[in-house]
C-alpha cells in the first residue's frame, strides 16, 4: 500500500490572512445586504479584518504548552 503524503505545512501568517479576508468579506457583504453604505461598509469590514489577522496571527498557534518535569523531593526527618 503506498504511503500518502502528508499536506503542506502553511505559516501561521498565511493563514491569519485567509481568516482576515475571509470574515472582512462576509462582514462587508453583509453590510451591503442590510443597507449599509458601500464606503462605511468597506471601512468598518477593513478594519476588522486587520483585527481579526492580528489576534489569529498573535494567538493562533495551536502548538500544546511545554511539560515540564515533576520533581519530588524526600521528607526531611
Amino acid at each position: 500500500m503506498p504511503h500518502m503524503p502528508r499536506p503542506p505545512s502553511i505559516d501561521r501568517g498565511v493563514t491569519s490572512f485567509l481568516w482576515g479576508i475571509g470574515i472582512g468579506l462576509y462582514l462587508y457583504f453583509g453590510s451591503l445586504a442590510v443597507g449599509v453604505a458601500s464606503g462605511t461598509a468597506f471601512i468598518f469590514s477593513a478594519l476588522v479584518a486587520f483585527g481579526v489577522f492580528l489576534f489569529v496571527r498573535i494567538f493562533g498557534e495551536d502548538t500544546p504548552p511545554r511539560r515540564h518535569a515533576v520533581v519530588r523531593r524526600q521528607p526531611r526527618d
